[in-house]
């Protein structure tokens, strides 16, 4: 007969182990499925409101196109908070978006308020504001989205969302989202010529 190392106890304990480490791993690839099926959720939700601020910035109206970019922001976030099933507060919710909007620096946030009061002015100013608001706008909302996801994906709420210390990605976010914005534009404008 085989000689046994240990008694039937300390052998079932073995499994035991064994069976909490496929426990584990299973709660990892549940965790994963979760985090890809929030994802797959907020990334829409991203995208269509992008899409609205780059619309909104278009309004011809003055301090209407920012009222209305500030709209779409808290409808977003509303949206991507019930994704996450974090509570949401309008009122928390423009304190954080104000707060990381003057992270963009005073060139942008003075081109956004430049270009909303340039429509003022006939023809030119109205090009003007037309062309810079929309891309700033939906660039900013696309930051947005995108920093709390990051934030609500590492178990944080809007209430302990810190803006300071979120500065700086949003401002890394806010560079590659003009990019993205700008190729979304491009986009939109093609597919509307197709079908013209």
């Amino acid at each position: 007969m085989p000689e046994q190392t240990g008694t039937p106890a300390q052998s079932g304990s073995a499994s035991g182990a064994g069976s909490n480490a496929g426990a584990a791993g299973s709660a990892e690839a549940n965790s994963k499925n979760e985090m890809a099926s929030r994802l797959a959720q907020a990334e829409p939700i991203i995208r269509s409101n992008t899409l609205w601020a780059l619309g909104a910035g278009v309004i011809p109206v003055p301090v209407v196109d920012i009222a209305a970019v500030t709209t779409v922001n808290v409808k977003m976030l509303r949206e991507l908070s019930a994704v996450y099933g974090v509570t949401f507060s309008e009122g928390l919710v423009k304190k954080i978006a104000y707060s990381l909007l003057s992270s963009i620096g005073v060139i942008g946030l003075g081109s956004a308020i430049g270009g909303s009061l340039a429509k003022l002015i006939p023809a030119f100013g109205t090009t003007l504001g037309v062309v810079s608001v929309p891309i700033i706008s939906a660039a900013f909302t696309r930051a947005l989205g995108r920093v709390l996801v990051m934030h609500f994906e590492s178990g944080g709420t809007l209430l302990d969302f810190d803006p300071a210390a979120m500065r700086t990605y949003f401002k890394q976010e806010f560079e590659k989202a003009k990019v993205a914005v700008a190729n979304m534009q491009k986009e939109t404008q093609k597919s509307t010529t197709k079908v013209a």
